[in-house]
């Protein structure tokens, strides 16, 4: 096993948290992350190009490359089954030598073969719960990974686990505060269309709830949607809410 010296780890694992800590969102983390490890992963006389793929659940597929090829070999997996869904899948290396005699995946080969890109080496990238995570490099030559290269790749592989765990949790939390204002937000016009509603026609909450709650599924219309239009009727000015950062 290929370990690097504590000193290269301390400052592997500080470049990594640095480009969490400085990026906006997961897509801008992984897309440095992408270019990082192509650099770093790359010999003097045989480049490497790297792609990242994520799975989320109820998410699209994030994915960031190095290099347009990169890119379009990735893309290609949410279409065919390949050598990264699988590394995903058994959280396992997955080695390609050449992919011009590879079998394990005739319809991602037949797709991928037009990319100039001959060896690919996918590396499960360890995260938590139902996200899926790959580190993908690719290389215009045959045979390009060897065994040293494929450890190295792993050792990698840990260490940006481990802040692509803090870069999602970060982005989960983000995603919650968010969706958590958006449904105060959406409370509170609906409320104040409800007590428009209430004034109009002098009745009770719960009943004038009932009438917005009709209305709108009468009309085919989202609640929150009814309620606006509602409030605009009746106001004079644009209704804001006070759940704004």
């Amino acid at each position: 096993m290929v370990n690097p010296r504590p000193e290269q780890e301390a400052l592997q694992n500080g470049y990594f948290l640095d480009l969490v800590l400085g990026s906006e969102d997961v897509e801008a983390f992984l897309a440095d992350l992408a270019a990082f490890s192509a650099e770093g992963l790359s010999h003097p006389d045989s480049t490497v190009f790297c792609g990242i793929t994520v799975l989320r659940r109820k998410k699209a597929a994030t994915a960031a490359s190095s290099d347009d090829r990169a890119q379009a070999m990735d893309e290609l997996q949410n279409d065919f089954e390949g050598p990264c869904l699988t590394a995903m899948d058994k959280l396992t290396s997955v080695l390609v030598p050449d992919l011009l005699k590879e079998h394990r995946w005739p319809e991602y080969v037949a797709a991928a073969s037009h990319h100039g890109l001959r060896s690919i080496l996918s590396v499960p990238l360890l995260v938590e719960g139902d996200t899926r995570a790959a580190l993908n490099l690719y290389s215009e030559r045959i045979n390009a990974f060897s065994e040293l290269d494929i450890e190295r790749a792993e050792v990698f592989a840990s260490h940006a686990s481990k802040s692509l765990r803090l870069a999602l949790k970060i982005a989960q939390l983000s995603d919650a505060r968010n969706d958590l204002a958006a449904a105060m937000q959406s409370r509170t016009v609906i409320d104040l269309a409800v007590g428009a509603i209430m004034a109009q026609n002098k009745c009770s909450q719960d009943e004038a709830f009932t009438i917005l709650r009709t209305a709108s599924s009468n009309r085919n219309i989202k609640l929150r949607h009814l309620a606006k239009s509602i409030i605009a009727a009746v106001s004079s000015g644009s209704v804001t809410t006070h759940f704004e950062e």
